[in-house]
């Protein structure tokens, strides 16, 4: 059967996805307990079969856990088919968020996320967040390495500024930031949208129909389990 999903150029470097995407974040980490591998795999699968090849998670998703199941979704020729997106830059220490952008990390969370996947190569590596302490040229110095060794395919950021994704595509061209954009999430509009078409940079938005609310209503807050984050921060 024929795809039904089209396909697109993502920003102007040359990376083409499917014009939907799959975020793969819930199958393990945030919206309550990991479902069960066999089911996330066959689901992955069918996405893949529908011509939604575009598959997107982190290092921190479980964390690791996610990566890890994509990698063995990915076996039997599946890898072939999509564009895997994965990200780095947000980690837990002693029950802390922390964000590192420097390059011993960039370059060992890339190794790391390369293991767990089982793949030679990302297809699009994103800053996940944007770690202050690290100009931004440093930190895409580092990925731009990872590019020229065929680590890495195309460079992404997530949540980042508008001067800062100048900043960063004066290193290497960016292809895609990734932003939360929906009905009640707008103000990325009134500069980081614009930025992004004027350097040619490709949008992902993520959650796009508000983790869930748009698609069920208010009563989704009712049926969250315990350990769905969105019970303490439907943001």
């Amino acid at each position: 059967m024929a795809s039904m999903v089209r396909r697109i150029k993502l920003g102007s470097q040359g990376l083409e996805v499917s014009a939907q995407g799959l975020g793969c974040m819930g199958m393990s980490a945030g919206y309550g307990a990991p479902k069960s591998e066999s089911d996330m795999i066959a689901l992955i699968h069918h996405a893949v079969g529908s011509g939604v090849t575009f598959l997107d998670t982190s290092d921190i998703y479980g964390p690791g856990t996610n990566e890890i199941l994509l990698g063995k979704a990915l076996k039997g020729g599946v890898r072939q088919k999509v564009e895997l997106a994965t990200k780095f830059a947000l980690s837990f220490a002693d029950g802390k968020a922390e964000v590192r952008g420097d390059p011993v990390y960039v370059r060992a969370a890339c190794e790391a996320s390369l293991k767990r996947l089982d793949i030679d190569c990302i297809d699009l590596y994103y800053q996940h967040r944007i770690d202050t302490r690290v100009p931004i040229e440093v930190t895409i110095g580092e990925l731009k390495k990872l590019i020229e060794e065929g680590k890495i395919k195309y460079i992404g950021l997530s949540e980042a500024s508008a001067s800062t994704i100048r900043r960063a595509h004066a290193v290497h061209p960016i292809t895609a930031v990734q932003l939360e954009w929906s009905l009640w999430t707008r103000d990325v509009e009134a500069e980081i949208v614009p930025t992004c078409r004027e350097l040619g940079i490709g949008i992902v938005a993520y959650s796009p129909l508000g983790r869930g609310f748009f698609s069920v209503g208010s009563k989704l807050l009712e049926n969250l389990s315990e350990d769905d984050f969105r019970r303490v921060c439907f943001c």
